[in-house]
């Protein structure tokens, strides 16, 4: 595809889930279906997503066979343009899957395999203002955050976030960044290299208290942070991104993808006192034209988790 002149974040969104798909540990995620076998519950599985997108989540959940003993599915974000493209996905998502479907009350319902009731409920809110919400008065069994956790600082909202768990739920946090950022064949090794880590401290910039945030080591972090919020750790594992063109190019829309990672980068680190603007200017054209030819190959490094909170060991 032609470099893109405009840039559409809920494209890019839906350009990733097959990358996502592919991407997310096999491993974690079985650990996540053995433990939601045994939890025990009183009624409907209760399912907290904060950042949810284009609620990709519902979707891969349910294809892949979490999900199909029903729930009710609480998804949030901050933009309601995302919420209202949810809202329309999962509806049509029902429809081509032949669930039976209605909205009540503005909660879309579905009818699965063997009458089975799945519910979600799709607000546009602020994390924080939900939080402050809902602490006191409801708990979840299932608490889900989806390329989210390299957005927020962790020190400042982990620990409030699983206040939303009741004492055994579980955390499921996936594709956490983890400070590798790789674009391949190499124009220039050390440029590269600087590009990197320029774009790196543009993650880093917040600070909360007298810590810094390192967004872009989210990953590592959560290893000490989970414990230290009072979830322990029940499995992890890798689950970097790989783009890579294949005989026909790359697959899906993972061209556009690639398009709107460049453009972020470029957006980020414009103007950057130590970047040659001309020299970067001619990296990011060099990118763009790789991607058009089908020979830019890009990774990132991250890390899922699942989680279990103990609330008599906290």
């Amino acid at each position: 595809m032609n470099n893109p002149q405009e840039f559409s974040f809920i494209r890019y969104l839906a350009a990733k889930k097959s990358l996502d798909d592919r991407s997310l540990n096999r491993h974690v995620f079985n650990s996540l279906s053995r433990s939601l076998a045994s939890l025990n519950t009183s009624g409907p599985l209760q399912v907290l997503e904060v950042g949810c997108g284009l609620g990709a989540m519902v979707e891969r959940l349910l294809d892949w066979g979490l999900l199909r003993r029903g729930a009710v599915y609480t998804a949030i974000d901050l933009e309601p343009e995302n919420i209202t493209a949810a809202r329309e996905r999962l509806q049509d998502y029902a429809l081509h899957r032949g669930y039976p479907s209605r909205e009540e009350a503005g909660v879309l319902c579905w009818r699965l395999e063997r009458g089975r009731r799945f519910c979600v409920v799709l607000e546009a809110i602020d994390l924080n203002d939900f939080i402050r919400r809902e602490q006191g008065r409801q708990t979840w069994d299932l608490l889900i955050a989806h390329a989210f956790l390299d957005l927020v600082d962790l020190s400042a909202t982990l620990p409030s976030l699983l206040s939303l768990l009741r004492d055994g739920g579980l955390c499921y946090f996936t594709l956490n960044f983890d400070g590798a950022t790789i674009f391949l064949p190499y124009l220039d090794a050390e440029f590269d290299r600087q590009i990197e880590d320029f774009y790196h401290q543009t993650m880093d910039y917040h600070h909360w208290k007298s810590w810094p945030s390192t967004q872009s080591q989210t990953g590592r972090r959560l290893f000490h942070m989970l414990p230290a919020a009072g979830a322990s750790v029940l499995a992890a594992g890798s689950s970097d991104w790989v783009v890579h063109p294949g005989p026909d190019g790359y697959p899906q829309d993972e061209a556009y993808f690639l398009h709107f990672i460049i453009n972020t980068l470029a957006t980020a680190l414009n103007g950057h006192p130590r970047l040659p603007r001309k020299r970067f200017r001619d990296w990011v054209q060099q990118r763009r034209r790789q991607i058009d030819q089908g020979r830019l190959h890009y990774i990132a490094r991250q890390l899922d988790f699942l989680g279990h909170v103990n609330k008599d060991l906290g």
